[in-house]
């Protein structure tokens, strides 16, 4: 994606977001490809909010580990740990907070299966980019550090879905 690209898309993001995050609302973006991964952290961070990435689902289960996070945006088709098992990971451990799943296909059997996915907001890619912080406002708390209800995700993962 070429400058001209970033820059139009992050002034649209700017007019489209009402009002400023409050101040502390961290997002983790999970992204394999490095240049839309880029584009979604530019956006949200012109926005206000306070961005960390990952390139793949083990790196991003071990921030999610470390810090707190107060969204987490994470494709459903990373390296190592697929988003769907990263969600699944994010409630056993007991970790509540609202997820947004950008991804091209759907996983919608693994989201009827389970009741922990079902309070995934799905976007679908491909996206107006420019949109993604009025959708993150939408999910986050008024203020930061305010959990949100977490749905069981009653069975164990398999040995595969373990890092």
């Amino acid at each position: 994606m070429n400058e001209s690209h970033h820059r139009s898309a992050r002034r649209r993001a700017g007019e489209c977001l009402q009002g400023r995050p409050d101040v502390g609302q961290r997002i983790l973006v999970v992204e394999k490809a490095s240049d839309h991964r880029q584009l979604e952290m530019d956006v949200l961070v012109d926005a206000g909010y306070q961005v960390e990435t990952a390139a793949d689902g083990a790196s991003a289960w071990a921030a999610l580990q470390r810090h707190s996070y107060d969204l987490l945006i994470t494709d459903q088709f990373l390296p190592k740990v697929s988003g769907v098992a990263l969600v699944k990971k994010l409630y056993a451990a007991g970790i509540t907070l609202p997820v947004i799943m950008a991804t091209e296909i759907l996983p919608t059997w693994e989201f009827a299966l389970h009741p922990c996915l079902q309070t995934v907001t799905m976007l679908r890619k491909p996206y107006a980019i420019h949109k993604l912080p009025a959708m993150a406002k939408s999910l986050l708390p008024k203020s930061s550090g305010t959990a949100t209800a977490a749905a069981p995700c009653a069975q164990n993962l398999p040995a595969s879905n373990r890092l």
